[in-house]
């Protein structure tokens, strides 16, 4: 299986670059499964049914979130009626799924969506809610992509070596800056610290620049609006063994909106 695990899509910029490019990317790389953090696609936080519409229009099969995903009251009816994950860590009575399993062109993919403790709010344990829901999970499928949605290095790459093996893929989201340390953990399990974003590279983590500075600046609230220059989409391709599950390759990847006019 070849998929593409696409970095937190941040605002309407990033939604309408989806649309004109993933198409061509999909078909470009043979593609069979596109996978995307959404959490900040509705006017930079939390989603919509309308906003998920779009981004499933493009092409994305599956969506997964994190700690903004119910900054909006909107985000409670997508969760319950699109293929949208919330962090499986918040719990049984939350609303939403924390994970769930697709087939797509015949093969079933497990999607678990998790978010991390550190520097953020409280929440369950991520690696005790993984490790109890794994063992159902793989009786469906084998293939199993899970994204932690967290602040601290160290607690997804612990993350990343406690599933070593288990899954096919760790993907780190959150922090919108791309790391390089994409690599095969046990040469079974695809692992980044973070993906990167979808949106305006020119800005701090999606957000008007000069905003963000008064804002560190001055101490005083400041409204951060979208920035809507030099728009990027960054992702990860990873291959994977369909009897195995594991995975055989991750290479990060970037695509410029210049590109595509």
């Amino acid at each position: 299986m070849r998929l593409l695990f696409i970095g937190d899509i941040v605002g309407s910029h990033a939604r309408n670059f989806l649309k004109l490019a993933l198409p061509k990317i999909k078909s470009n790389l043979q593609l069979d499964c596109i996978i995307a953090n959404a959490e900040n696609a509705a006017g930079g936080s939390s989603i919509t049914v309308e906003t998920a519409k779009e981004i499933f229009s493009s092409g994305v099969d599956i969506i997964t979130s994190g700690d903004h995903i119910f900054k909006k009251q909107e985000a409670k009816e997508a969760l319950l009626k699109l293929d949208i994950l919330r962090p499986l860590n918040y719990g049984e009575l939350a609303i939403g799924r924390g994970y769930l399993i697709k087939e797509i062109n015949s093969k079933k993919i497990a999607v678990i969506n998790l978010v991390g403790r550190v520097f953020m709010q409280p929440v369950d344990c991520p690696f005790k809610t993984v490790r109890n829901l794994l063992d159902d999970v793989r009786k469906e499928t084998k293939i199993i992509v899970v994204d932690i949605h967290a602040e601290a290095t160290s607690e997804k790459l612990a993350l990343g070596y406690f599933l070593a093996g288990k899954v096919s893929a760790v993907i780190g989201t959150h922090t919108h800056i791309p790391t390089a340390d994409e690599r095969l953990l046990e040469e079974k399990t695809a692992y980044i610290t973070d993906v990167g974003m979808t949106g305006s590279f020119n800005s701090v983590l999606g957000r008007q620049k000069h905003q963000i500075i008064e804002r560190f600046i001055t101490n005083m609230p400041v409204r951060f609006n979208l920035a809507d220059q030099d728009i990027r989409i960054q992702a990860v391709i990873i291959e994977i063994d369909e009897q195995t599950g594991y995975a055989l390759s991750i290479k990060r990847v970037e695509y410029k909106k210049d590109e595509f006019l």
